[in-house]
């Protein structure tokens, strides 16, 4: 940009000495037809060399520092051009890579899911037993407590039951008169455990 802001002068300068040099050959136009003569002709090819000759002075004085330096900011465009065609190219290279590596990852994850997954079942699988293994202990523990308490409340009833059959038993076969005896021989006891 600034290359086009430096030419400018250059560009208005030429077009200046282009009309200053053809404005006498307009001027002509409109009058005698000067081109036949001699004379005419030989102005016109003086004006061309004049007019294309500053022209051309103009090119060579002010042309070559505007085209180096348009050529300067050519080269450094492709230069950065380059740069950045070669950071793409690169970034295109790891992205390809990445690519070719992503289906080898994407394999590496699957399998190591399916590890995973049979090691997290194996060990579901291990901790269900131990759990029904507590359980099952856990409910012979329950079931041989229940079995001894079922086995003392019955021998209390057994005991109750024998009591009360035995405490009729010996009432029925009691009568007055062994009542009286044993009543007497309690006495007799009592008594010399009191000596």
């Amino acid at each position: 940009m600034k290359s086009c802001w430096r030419a400018m002068p250059v560009f208005a300068s030429g077009l200046l000495i282009f009309f200053l040099t053809a404005l006498p050959v307009l001027a002509a136009e409109g009058g005698e037809d000067q081109g036949a003569s001699t004379g005419g002709l030989i102005f016109r090819w003086l004006n061309f060399v004049l007019v294309f000759g500053g022209i051309g002075y103009l090119i060579a004085k002010h042309g070559g520092t505007f085209f180096r330096a348009n050529a300067k900011a050519i080269a450094a465009s492709i230069t950065e051009a380059s740069a950045a065609k070669a950071e793409a190219d690169r970034e295109l290279r790891e992205v390809e890579t990445k690519i070719a590596r992503l289906d080898q990852e994407v394999a590496e994850m699957r399998a190591a899911a399916r590890r995973d997954t049979a090691a997290e079942t194996e060990r579901l699988r291990v901790s269900g037993l131990v759990e029904m293994e507590k359980i099952r202990q856990a409910a012979r523990g329950e079931l041989v407590a229940a079995e001894r308490a079922a086995q003392q409340e019955l021998r209390a009833i057994a005991a109750s039951m024998a009591v009360e059959r035995a405490g009729a038993l010996v009432s029925s076969r009691l009568n007055t008169e062994i009542r009286a005896r044993m009543f007497h021989a309690f006495l007799g006891e009592l008594g010399r455990g009191a000596n």
